[in-house]
């Protein structure tokens, strides 16, 4: 992926370079352009609502270059507001969830190691761009130590019909702890075409992502780290679990979205024709080196017994089909009615078929799976509706009921209603996995996993609202299946699992910012409830995220600045832990974190477009002790500088 990235740059630098004889766009004023003295000065205006970024779904923003807290809280290298989720001690490493109501599903079998792909942008993610004039957005972060976080996006439109767009998100980090370093990127390119009259519409998008990852298994003694000891301010003198494991993972995506109308003018009443084309392999790698660890002087065998002594190198591969074909009636009065059909096939495997222990572990899972659905959509004055049905016509038992309602007020108060009923496959590796690791191989048969859920949201001028409540059924999950006596050796066996029982799983989640003069106040606080037999589904009950900032302008206005304290904080709750093996979260219900607070002080500030980005990451961690953990084995990250930029340049 480093060949990307460079061939990226020089293909920014050579755009920039000509862009520079054209001049520059001011989305509050015209601009001019002065290129030959004895030639009459021309005027040109670019507004900001010609340069747009638009979804899937055709909903469309515009590309923002101001500096409000919002986007403090996406400065990361999600690049997004990750307000509900607790990143690991390295960037480029995992996070745990907080908030469970972030969790999505998707009605079809999916590849899973799914710790791995907070980074992994999938086909709904990707954005497509229209713009007036040539786009370049620069994004830098410093990390751990030694690396960088880069994000580079170019867009232009050749003719107002047709959009191009190439972008790289790269991270490289060292990690303050033994085997940690994170290396990962993320290359995307993106078209958009349409004819003049709108009778056809296509995007499409081929991604290419890999995330590499040292494994480190955690810290062996948690005491050492909570202790305080001088010695270990140097966290690389910590003993961890694992010092030459890694795990990697590596996808590439060709997809293709397009319509037709049947006639060339657009009427009251239209016909369309649309299909959806999506292809997609994945790989995933766990490779360990050196099989026995060292706690103390003492061998562990971290994951148990294994067929190999050294040089394990667990590979799943994966690759799937999806078509979807659709027939769209429009009319101006009554909305649309979408009928489609779709193909999904998809193959999850491994190189042989094990046989031990009077079992047999297949080495391959095939799916082909058929669905007939229909869908509604209305848009007109304050109201916007979608209502979708689909169900399964092959062997498989599948379904999808989502109904979406929204109301618009007015400008400032918008209120949204869903429902949705799921009978989902269980991803792939709940059902098939293989290993070195003797207890690490599995063939399971699990039901389908059943999930009722109903959101409601509130937005005004006093208060953002968000509620859902969720009823799950045959809930799948990794499981701590470690006996007792291997526990007291650190050993590690997870497998998965399916709770028979119903789980009942509340959130309401409110925000609101209250202004005086200079001053702000950013509020966000989320309180869950969870209600089960057995200790599942495990959740903190309260997490908050409060920020109060100033805000002015200096040197005549030339220069914006923000500056503040961000204090988060969630109650104590029995956190997942990490296992590395298969890449996965899993279930332990010994040790609790949580109840500490993390505090954060940030300078930012706007030159123009160019936006600056300073901050101490939990300063407050050199007074208040070492009770801190992003899980029971993994230490949330010490006090920390950080400095980035955000840089735009528009043609």
């Amino acid at each position: 992926m480093r060949i990307y990235l460079k061939l990226l740059f020089l293909f920014i630098s050579i755009v920039a370079f000509s862009q520079n004889k054209k001049g520059a766009t001011d989305f509050n004023s015209s601009y001019q352009n002065m290129s030959d003295s004895t030639k009459s000065i021309k005027k040109k205006t670019a507004t900001i609502d010609r340069y747009r970024v638009i979804t899937l779904d055709r909903d469309t923003t515009y590309i923002d270059t101001s500096l409000t807290i919002q986007k403090e809280y996406s400065h990361n290298y999600l690049r997004k507001d990750n307000f509900g989720l607790l990143p690991f001690p390295n960037d480029g490493q995992t996070y745990n969830t907080l908030q469970y109501s972030l969790t999505g599903f998707s009605l079809y079998p999916e590849f899973g190691f799914k710790a791995k792909h907070f980074n992994f942008l999938e086909a709904d993610q990707i954005r497509y761009a229209s713009v007036a004039t040539p786009v370049t957005e620069l994004y830098f972060k410093t990390t751990q130590l030694k690396g960088q976080s880069v994000d580079s996006f170019f867009t232009l439109n050749t003719s107002p019909n047709l959009n191009f767009s190439i972008a790289y998100r790269g991270l490289r980090s060292e990690g303050k702890y033994m085997n940690q370093l994170a290396s990962t990127g993320n290359f995307r390119f993106t078209t958009s075409y349409n004819t003049s009259n709108q009778q056809y519409r296509a995007n499409f998008h081929y991604v290419q992502q890999d995330i590499l990852n040292e494994e480190n298994g955690g810290i062996t003694t948690v005491s050492d780290f909570e202790s305080g000891d001088v010695d270990y301010k140097n966290r690389q003198r910590l003993e961890v679990f694992l010092t030459d494991a890694k795990s990697f993972l590596k996808g590439k995506r060709v997809f293709l979205d397009h319509v037709f109308r049947i006639s060339t003018l657009s009427k009251s009443n239209n016909l369309y024709v649309n299909h959806q084309f999506n292809y997609e392999n994945k790989f995933f790698e766990y490779n360990q080196a050196t099989v026995p660890s060292t706690l103390s002087g003492t061998i562990v065998y971290r994951f148990g017994d294994s067929f190999k002594t050294s040089g394990i190198n667990d590979q799943t591969h994966y690759n799937k089909m999806y078509n979807k074909f659709g027939l769209t009636y429009e009319n101006s009065s009554i909305g649309k009615f979408r009928f489609f059909a779709d193909d999904f096939r998809s193959n999850y495997y491994y190189n042989q078929i094990l046989i031990f222990d009077n079992r047999t572990v297949v080495n391959i899972l095939s799916q082909k799976i058929n669905n007939l659905g229909s869908e509604y959509e209305y848009r007109k004055n304050k109201w916007n509706g979608k209502f979708l049905y689909s169900r399964s016509i092959t062997n498989q038992s599948l379904s999808n009921l989502d109904a979406k309602m929204q109301f618009d007020l007015d400008e400032e108060n918008q209120f949204t209603f869903q429902y949705q009923n799921i009978n989902k496959l269980p991803n792939n590796n709940y059902n098939l996995y293989q290993s070195s690791y003797i207890a690490y191989n599995w063939s399971n048969d699990f039901k389908n996993e059943k999930i009722n859920s109903l959101a409601a949201t509130a937005t005004n001028p006093w208060l953002n609202a968000s509620f859902q409540f969720s009823v799950l059924k045959d809930h799948l999950y990794f499981n701590d299946v470690s006996s007792v006596s291997q526990k007291l050796t650190h050993t590690q066996i997870i497998a998965p699992a399916q709770y028979g029982g119903t789980i009942n799983y509340m959130s309401l989640k409110l925000s609101k910012e209250f202004r005086s003069g200079k001053f702000a106040l950013d509020n966000t606080v989320l309180y869950q409830r969870v209600g089960q037999d057995e200790v599942v589904l495990n959740v903190p009950e309260l997490v908050t995220r409060n920020t109060i900032y100033f805000t002015d302008y200096f040197f005549k206005k030339a220069l914006y600045l923000q500056a503040g304290l961000i204090f988060n904080y969630f109650t104590k709750y029995y956190a997942n832990e990490y296992n590395p093996v298969v890449g996965e979260f899993f279930v332990q219900r010994e040790k609790q974190i949580g109840d500490f607070p993390n505090l954060d002080f940030f300078v930012n500030a706007k030159i123009q477009r160019t936006r600056i980005y300073f901050k101490a990451e939990h300063f407050n961690s050199l007074l208040t002790g070492n009770n801190y953990f992003a899980s029971p084995n993994n230490p949330y990250r010490d006090f920390t500088i950080r400095f980035g930029l955000i840089w735009n340049f528009f043609d």
